[in-house]
């Protein structure tokens, strides 16, 4: 067994194209910031859906390290970040 290593967690949630894309998208779309807080988890479940199908089909290798709850939150926090700067670009409407 491999001993538990938090930083491949962490760069699998930073380098999930899933994630920063849906963040992205909802909180562009999101008319109040209290949406944001809808985006990230949306986000982290999509995120978790790519890193899912990556282990699936044996493109991501995978362990039982018991990391996927850390996952889900690491990817949730980062959902809201991408979510945030989508709502920051969203253009002013009149």
């Amino acid at each position: 067994m491999q001993p538990f290593d938090p930083w491949a967690l962490v760069w699998i949630a930073i380098l999930n194209p899933a994630v920063a894309v849906v963040g992205f998208i909802m909180g562009r779309s999101a008319d109040q910031w209290q949406k944001l807080i809808i985006a990230a988890f949306a986000a982290a479940l999509a995120g978790f859906v790519l890193v899912w199908m990556a282990a699936y089909l044996r493109i991501l290798p995978t362990r039982g390290f018991g990391g996927e709850a850390a996952l889900f939150l690491l990817q949730t926090i980062l959902g809201f970040v991408w979510a945030a700067i989508g709502y920051r670009l969203k253009p002013q409407s009149r």
